[in-house]
């Protein structure tokens, strides 16, 4: 099973550049978590702490796509290191913000700059990954490995943010992720002789080469709805065991989650597929619809945790498919672009399911809000049949 995975890694400087973004995306699964941990230990409001995640989340989709055409056109390491210097002192400031209780402006303000340059590691790595490798077989491998990585992160990160947050200080987890993410980025960014060269193009050079809107919309909207069903479970669970009294276990919980996907993306990477990614984009979609239906109607702990871990399954396999749908569909010199387009699409459902998740907790409960999720993923499930074939 593990073979492919070794024929991958076997490429000169691929484990160095696949470890370094390993840790410098661990923050991606804690900010969010962490943001919601410290306003709402601070504040005692859902609906407070999701708007200023949201706002967070929100800058962020809206820069990732410019992000990644600065990508392709300057090169990772120039870009990266700006970016996540800017992102650090944003963060830095949030958290000062809310401790002092400044206005919320300034909260808001910090959270929107700091999404707006959280440096795009994922779609960076698997635009490295393309480059170096040639044979279809083996990009899909390395998307499998890269998707199984994102979800090591959404173990150990929702775990340690948790810990962090409620064991020690409500800001510790927003200040670990600051420093692992600022360690990690600048250890990536510093991998040049793996990085795809920049292209950055004159008048000579003619139009760009163009881009299928048409296909990438419909794999952006999969993936924005995919981005809802997260965002809003990750806020629910925390507040589900907070109702529960056992607020402690809700990075065990979000971590349970991230385990089935690990298995799921480990099994998808393995296996040398027939069907392409179109077909298995619509399977993995309505398994995860399947698996999420229960959730309205839990009121344990220890059952939400098996549900999360069977639902995790399809999560990772549903990511694969679509990463390796934009690989497939994008031309080479705007792989970093289309892949950020990607990331846009989860990022902003991630918002808007954070924010209404946040609202309905505050007035209806944990339970009624898993609803939100439940609806995201029938309909990414039905917007999945309309992605190429």
């Amino acid at each position: 099973m593990l073979t492919p995975y070794r024929r991958v890694l076997s490429e000169p400087g691929a484990l160095a550049f696949s470890g370094a973004a390993l840790v410098a995306r661990l923050p991606i699964s804690m900010i969010g978590l962490g943001i919601v941990l410290l306003i709402s230990t601070v504040t005692g409001s859902y609906g407070l702490a999701g708007s200023v995640s949201a706002v967070f989340l929100i800058s962020n989709a809206l820069l990732t796509v410019p992000q990644g055409r600065l990508l392709d056109q300057w090169g990772q390491a120039r870009v990266l290191t700006t970016a996540i210097a800017v992102h650090t002192v944003a963060l830095v400031l949030l958290v000062v913000a809310v401790q002092a209780d400044w206005p919320l402006v300034t909260t808001y303000a910090a959270a929107a700059l700091g999404g707006a340059t959280l440096p795009a590691v994922g779609p960076s790595v698997r635009a490295r990954w393309s480059h170096r490798l040639h044979r279809p077989a083996d990009v899909a491998t390395a998307y499998a490995l890269e998707s199984v990585l994102d979800e090591v992160v959404f173990i150990v990160g929702p775990i340690l943010v948790t810990v962090l947050a409620t064991g020690w200080r409500s800001w510790s987890g927003l200040a670990v992720a600051i420093v692992v993410g600022l360690v990690g980025t600048l250890g990536y960014a510093s991998l040049r002789a793996t990085q795809p060269p920049a292209r950055r193009r004159s008048a000579d050079d003619g139009p760009r080469p163009p881009m299928p809107w048409r296909a990438i919309a419909a794999i952006a909207l999969v993936a924005l709805l995919l981005g809802t069903a997260l965002g809003a479970a990750e806020v629910i669970t925390v507040a589900f065991t907070e109702e529960a009294g056992v607020k402690r276990w809700a990075g065990f919980l979000l971590a349970l989650w991230a385990a089935g996907s690990l298995v799921g993306g480990v099994v998808t990477g393995s296996i040398q597929w027939q069907r392409g990614p179109g077909g298995r984009l619509r399977w993995a979609t309505l398994g995860l619809a399947v698996a999420m239906a229960p959730l309205p109607w839990i009121g344990s702990v220890a059952v939400l945790a098996m549900v999360l871990f069977v639902g995790g399954l399809a999560v990772a396999p549903s990511l694969i498919a679509t990463n390796s749908l934009v690989e497939q569909t994008v031309p080479s010199g705007r792989l970093s672009e289309g892949m950020a387009l990607v990331h846009t699409g989860i990022v902003a459902g991630v918002a808007p399911g954070a924010t209404l998740a946040g609202l309905v907790i505050d007035a209806q409960g944990a339970s009624t809000a898993y609803l939100i999720p439940v609806v995201a993923g029938v309909a990414g499930a039905l917007a999945a049949r309309l992605t190429p074939r």
